[in-house]
């Protein structure tokens, strides 16, 4: 045959070399047991007269290789298959499908087709369920994978070339590449293969956006709970990865990478290193929060609050129904507040920041020494295509524009280069989108922001009606809170997934050229409307609530009769911690129990039914052992990692931005993240198809993402230790008022007096039980006393505590950012080792290249010689998958030497 007509993946591998008896009887093989399924195209056909209710609605699978040719043929028996009478529009996705499934194999795949019928079954389960002392104290830890017995070995690399072959260490067919890179190969021919008769459509993405088929995907290798010894990938990721029983072990990260491809396996990188570093931020929290509890008997505001000695009679919490009370009352929430409001949380601030920080560098670090031994270091963007929706859009444009039907011709490998600026959507035709995303993202931030006033009011209406009864006046405050808190949680939990929707709804109208800038635009657009709903509660509590109550005699009132809520006696920290907490964790347990076990179970369930129930025709050969494509089209499709990312990055905020209300955040974020690991583990393996293995250098914008919750952390911590807790008004009191030096006389300190006469008609108190006649209540604010000159205006002190805390907030701040500039500076972003080792790789590739060609020249200028050479060089095994043309993919040189390079 002549060269060029052969395969383009095995054009120098041995076609007749023997195939084990494990590849024989292995379901990953075409029905000759010879050539390998590296990907799947999946789509249904419908016979004429064949209804919903009737007939046959059966599926077919054409399974994409990369071997020699062989025909199309019935799974488990030779011959054609034949589809019978199709109607109109089945017999147009037909020759579609056939013209592009040609122009595949014009490419150099191979296919064979696989016809399936579905069948009602009588039962089934739905569901089946310091070096060497250090490695050798964490050899329980590590996951018994090939990969981990040699990590620290690499070899020499360099991208494949087919001009090159004599450079590679080829050893065997089925190794040189593996299943990820050969499933990459075949999915960028499927990408850049045309379709003339699906209007000049571009690449498997754009036929199954017009239903010519239904899925294309990789195929695994194989089921994860087989029986018997036999040991495959993926069975081995679920063995040592997948499983919650094996929580307290290292990731098999190389293996995930091969499995997966690069970017699926720099996230779990990256969810292994963020949960790692929970480890010493949920101990430092552990202890601050300690620390509180251990001077709470020392703390000499929380003491004067108790003390009942002290009798501070506090002025009404509500008009008319609330009475006069006494201060000593709210005892236990002053003792609380001091479990999370002491100097322990400043530094707690400090230390996260700085930990943020440390995180970023050290993920740049292992960033760039997984791209080392990943061979990304080198790695090019990827060139990519147009969006189907974009290439519709393009179409539109011009048929609009000439009135008459434009046929566009595509080169299959210059499509992208070769479109003219008439065929590109300029900014008056996205301007449209452009609007609808602008008016609809304020209209959401606007929903979220009613959502929370509603909450408000809520909170406002609910403790003026419970104070009207005596039975529940007691619990105003705890009944309010708890219940205003979940109403939150709720409304988080559904407008996170309605806004998900709309962002992708959003990013559609905009028609992004490629998928790259569609992901991009989506994610900008996810976060910040999830961000908003997330946090628009907390921020209320932390930096508005009890802001705009005014004063006795002369409050604030939201609508007649309903006064602003005001903070608990020992401050708005509490309530926040409260807040934040119930909200965190709430999110947590909901999402990763119901949406992500329960929802895809229900999803499974369903579809179990639905296939039992519909009605079809038994086949002679459906009764024999499925085959893995058929198992693999049965599970979810992969989606992308977006959510997975963005469940992480919200709780990142929730563990840096308020981290100095609840010191204990970094603790339940790592208790959730050794659950989530797995749970994504096994998402992947077990219920989800095989995505497809994609390379990138990487986690993208994700990265710029995570660097500003960071920053912005650094000024909310800041805002909140100045803001919302007492610390600032306890130093200024400490240092500037009190006789001794103490915080003797701090309540008192902090609380106005107000005479009761001057409340206003109809407020004062009704039918009041208060033990004594009162002529002065107190109320917590900074003001002038009712016999001073200026009544009630803001006093002196006011203004101090005010200054305090905006010069803290500058200090605080500015310190912070010095501080994790240093540590950024002092942490390079290249380890060392690794810097080395690319510049000690790149010596011995020039020294390599040099030396083959040299040996080149001097064999062509020696013909004695080059028959020995030539017999020295057929020892050397020289079975290779080869690339497409005009791609590279990597592979390994071996050469006398330099074969290994230590890291």
């Amino acid at each position: 045959m002549d060269p060029e007509h052969l395969p383009v993946i095995n054009n120098y591998l041995d076609a007749n070399e023997p195939v084990s008896s494990e590849a024989r009887l292995s379901r990953m093989h075409f029905h000759d047991n010879q050539r390998k399924v590296d990907y799947v195209l999946a789509y249904h056909y419908r016979k004429r007269g064949a209804h919903l209710g009737q007939g046959s609605p059966g599926h077919s699978l054409a399974v994409v290789s990369n071997g020699e040719t062989g025909k199309e043929r019935r799974a488990g028996g030779p011959g054609d298959i034949e589809l019978g009478p199709l109607d109109a529009l089945e017999e147009e996705r037909r020759e579609q499908r056939d013209e592009f499934e040609h122009n595949l194999m014009a490419a150099g795949l191979e296919l064979e087709k696989d016809l399936e019928m579905y069948e009602i079954k009588a039962g089934g389960s739905i569901a089946k369920t310091f070096n060497a002392i250090l490695q050798k104290l964490s050899s329980p830890l590590q996951p018994r994978v090939p990969e981990h017995n040699n990590n620290r070995m690499k070899n020499l690399s360099y991208p494949f070339s087919r001009e090159k072959m004599y450079l590679y260490n080829i050893q065997e067919k089925d190794t040189f590449f593996d299943n990820a890179t050969r499933s990459r190969i075949v999915h960028e021919i499927l990408k850049r293969t045309a379709c003339s008769r699906a209007n000049n459509t571009m690449g498997i993405n754009s036929l199954i956006a017009n239903n010519i088929y239904e899925a294309a995907y990789p195929l695994h290798d194989g089921e994860y709970d087989s029986p018997g010894d036999d040991m495959n990938d993926r069975k081995l990721l679920y063995q040592e990865w997948a499983r919650y029983g094996v929580f307290y072990k290292f990731q098999p990260i190389d293996l995930i990478r091969k499995y997966f491809g690069e970017k699926i396996g720099l996230y779990f990188a990256w969810l292994g290193l963020y949960t790692s570093f929970l480890i010493p931020s949920s101990v430092t929290g552990v202890i601050v929060f300690l620390y509180g509890c251990a001077t709470i008997e020392e703390d000499i505001p929380s003491k004067e609050m108790c003390d009942q000695h002290n009798a501070f009679t506090m002025c009404p919490l509500c008009d008319k129904s609330c009475d006069y009370w006494n201060l000593s009352s709210a005892c236990g929430t002053a003792r609380a507040s001091h479990l999370f409001d002491n100097p322990a949380t400043v530094f707690f601030s400090i230390f996260m920041a700085l930990w943020a920080t440390m995180f970023l560098e050290n993920w740049k670090r292992l960033q760039m020494r997984l791209g080392y031994f990943w061979d990304l270091t080198g790695i090019e963007e990827e060139e990519e295509h147009s969006r189907p929706e974009y290439e519709t859009k393009v179409r539109e444009k011009m048929l609009k524009e000439s009135g008459k039907l434009v046929v566009q011709k595509l080169d299959a490998n210059s499509a992208e280069d070769d479109e003219d600026d008439e065929d590109k959507l300029s900014w008056r035709d996205r301007f449209p989108g452009y609007l609808m995303n602008f008016a609809s993202i304020l209209f959401m931030i606007a929903l979220t922001f009613s959502i929370v006033f509603g909450v408000i009011v809520y909170r406002i209406t609910t403790a003026a009606a419970l104070s009207l009864n005596k039975a529940t006046r007691s619990n105003v405050r705890v009944t309010v809170t708890a219940t205003a808190v979940i109403i939150n949680l709720v409304v988080i939990l559904i407008l996170d997934e309605i806004y998900g929707a709309v962002a992708k709804w959003l990013t559609k109208i905009e028609v992004p050229k490629t998928e790259q800038t569609f992901e991009e635009r989506l994610i900008l657009k996810a976060f910040l409307l999830k961000f908003v709903n997330a946090y628009s509660p907390i921020f209320y509590v932390a930096f508005f609530k009890g802001r705009f109550v005014g004063r006795p005699g002369s409050y604030v009132y939201v609508f007649d009769g309903y006064r602003m809520e005001e903070c608990a006696p020992g401050g708005c920290l509490m309530e926040l911690c409260i807040q934040l907490s119930i909200i965190m964790l709430g999110k947590q347990l909901i999402q990763n129990n119901i949406f992500e076990i329960g929802v895809p179970k229900l999803k499974k369930l369903f579809r179990k039914l639905k296939d039992e129930t519909e009605p079809g025709e038994s086949d002679p050969d459906h009764s024999k052992r499925p085959e893995q494509w058929d198992l693999d089209y049965s599970l979810e499709p992969y989606t992308g990692l977006t959510p997975e990312y963005m469940e992480m990055i919200i709780q990142f905020g929730f563990v840096t931005l308020f981290v100095a209300s609840f010191p204990l955040a970094p603790v339940f974020a790592l208790l959730n993240n050794v659950i989530e690991v797995r749970l994504d583990a096994k998402k992947f393996v077990t219920e989800l198809r095989r995505p497809d293995a994609v390379r990138t250098k990487d986690i993208g914008i994700w990265f710029d993402i995570l660097s500003g919750i960071g920053k912005f952390s650094v000024i909310i911590n800041a805002f909140v230790i100045a803001v919302t807790s007492d610390f600032i008004p306890r130093l200024v009191y400490q240092y500037s008022y009190s006789h001794n030096g103490t915080l003797h006389g701090f309540v008192n300190h902090t609380l106005s007096f107000f005479n009761v006469s001057q409340l206003k008609e109809g407020t004062q108190p009704e039918n009041s039980h208060f033990d004594q006649e009162v002529q002065f209540c107190r109320f917590k604010d900074y003001r002038e006393p009712p016999w001073a000159p200026n009544p009630y205006e803001f006093s002196k002190q006011y203004w101090s505590v005010l200054s305090a805390r905006l010069a803290f907030v500058i200090i605080f701040q500015n310190l912070v950012m010095f501080l994790s500039v240093l540590v950024d500076w002092m942490i390079p972003d290249i380890p060392t080792d690794i810097s080395d080792q690319i510049k000690k790789e790149k010596s011995l590739l020039v020294d390599f290249f040099l030396k083959e060609e040299h040996e080149k020249v001097k064999l062509a200028d020696e013909p004695t010689q080059r028959s020995q050479g030539g017999g020295d060089r057929s020892r050397r095994s020289r079975a290779a998958s080869s690339a497409p043309s005009g791609r590279s993919q990597p592979g390994s040189i071996a050469s006398s030497g330099s074969q290994h390079t230590n890291v």
